[in-house]
């Protein structure tokens, strides 16, 4: 059966047309409505002002016509491109047999847990069982923490600072954003957090990950100030993408993976956003070859943008019961079949490899950009989740200047996304079918851009 069309021929578009002004008219009758009728918490079209008609592989049209490339893909969603026909074609069958399924036994259901059996890090293949409870990430964390817990009898849970897992009580509780907390506490009780490796805030990446380390072993072995027994788990992005596109120092999940070994406490990453071959590699703890006890997947896991997510963990883990962790939409069945085709098409189409090779190349135009533009002090990633860091001359973050870049690169047709507590951080995830010819249109608006506002701005 044939694995659908190459990535090259999924687009609108090889370069973005803009023909209209940004918001044209009919997106800002829609952005205007959007404000009027929903909750005050909608958030991106506050910096990307466009209502959106369609999309295709890595290009975005909206209802004025404009046609943008995509280096967001809907924050690392779209990594087959959107509106995969291979993938939608699946899931529209599904959809016309049936969606909504509960838990019951399909077809589909055990066919998509197969597919993340198969691609499962380290010796979790074969040795795994698959939690589903919601439709989206933070649901994954939530059926972690409960998971730890309950294997291990203790309530102590440790994230790390500037961390992101979800917004939901407990993975709020994990994660290390102040600002996205303050207004909800208390939070879950028995929650510590410890530093995550950065190398460029101290003088080698060694240091960086030694002073990491050292918290991690004190929390994790019960004698800090926060527990006085072990905790029930140890969460870890193994890049974190929200908190800045940090990627950490080579050892550092080993590390924590023997640590957590030595006291019995459970290790969960999250590939949230890094999963789905986004790094260059099917999860992104693969690169580090550890076997994880548990690992959290959502975003592209849905395959064409559709609501799933999941907790893949260690088949001994296996000892809760019935409705443990429940749900309505416990797996939205065309999304596993989505999914289970996006998986497909990523080994068909070698996009791994191909995330590995673009990521390069956007990280190569950005270091020359870097040699041009001394407010551009970082640049940093794996496969395609590239970050570059912008400060001014005494090392304060640039936020204003990422949102000025963000806002003339989607005038020039090209979407990216921002990322940092400080915001002063430039994420570009683009889908993993992006074509040569978008890789080099898009880096030539974005080295134009740079330079255009740091020449006006004086930075």
């Amino acid at each position: 059966m044939s694995t659908g069309p190459p990535p090259e021929e999924l687009h609108f578009s090889q370069r973005p047309t803009v023909t209209e002004p940004i918001p044209g008219p009919r997106s800002s009758d829609l952005l205007d409505e959007q404000a009027a009728k929903e909750a005050s918490t909608v958030a991106y079209p506050l910096s990307l002002p466009i209502a959106i008609d369609s999309a295709r592989g890595a290009t975005i049209e909206d209802v004025d016509g404009n046609v943008y490339l995509d280096f967001a893909a809907g924050i690392g969603v779209a990594n087959v491109g959107h509106s995969n026909p291979y993938v939608l074609e699946a899931a529209q069958e599904q959809l016309g047999a049936v969606a909504h399924t509960i838990d019951f036994p399909t077809e589909a259901r055990l066919e998509f847990i197969d597919a993340l059996d198969s691609i499962a890090p380290g010796t979790l293949p074969g040795n795994s069982r698959v939690a589903f409870g919601g439709p989206t990430g933070t649901n994954a964390i939530e059926a972690s923490i409960k998971l730890a817990k309950y294997n291990t009898g203790r309530n102590g849970i440790v994230g790390f600072d500037r961390g992101y897992h979800g917004g939901t009580m407990g993975a709020l509780s994990l994660s290390g954003w102040s600002s996205y907390k303050s207004d909800y506490t208390p939070l879950l009780p028995d929650v510590a957090h410890v530093p995550y490796p950065r190398p460029n805030e101290y003088e080698t990446s060694e240091a960086a990950l030694e002073a990491s380390l050292e918290e991690v072993r004190a929390v994790v072995s019960g004698r800090s100030e926060d527990f006085e027994t072990p905790p029930a788990g140890l969460w870890v992005e193994p890049i974190q993408g929200s908190g800045g596109v940090v990627v950490p120092p080579d050892g550092f999940l080993q590390e924590l993976a023997e640590i957590t070994a030595r006291h019995d406490v459970l290790l969960i990453v999250d590939e949230i956003q890094t999963g789905m071959g986004r790094t260059g590699e099917w999860f992104a703890s693969d690169h580090a070859d550890i076997t994880p006890d548990a690992v959290t997947v959502g975003k592209a896991v849905g395959g064409a943008g559709l609501p799933l997510s999941a907790t893949v963990y260690r088949e001994e883990l296996d000892t809760w019961g019935p409705s443990a962790h429940a749900g309505t939409f416990r797996g939205h069945v065309p999304a596993m079949k989505a999914g289970s085709r996006a998986i497909e098409y990523i080994a068909a189409h070698d996009l791994l490899d191909r995330a590995t090779e673009l990521g390069a190349y956007l990280q190569d135009r950005l270091r020359e950009l870097k040699q041009q533009c001394p407010r551009l002090v970082d640049v940093r990633g794996r496969g395609l989740l590239v970050g570059a860091e912008f400060r001014d001359a005494d090392g304060a973050p640039l936020p204003d200047l990422v949102e000025s870049i963000q806002t003339r690169c989607l005038r020039r047709g090209l979407i990216v996304w921002t990322a940092g507590i400080e915001g002063h951080i430039l994420r570009l995830l683009p889908p993993l079918v992006l074509t040569d010819e978008q890789a080099h249109v898009g880096m030539d608006i974005l080295q134009d851009v740079v330079g255009t506002v740091t020449d006006e701005t004086g930075r």
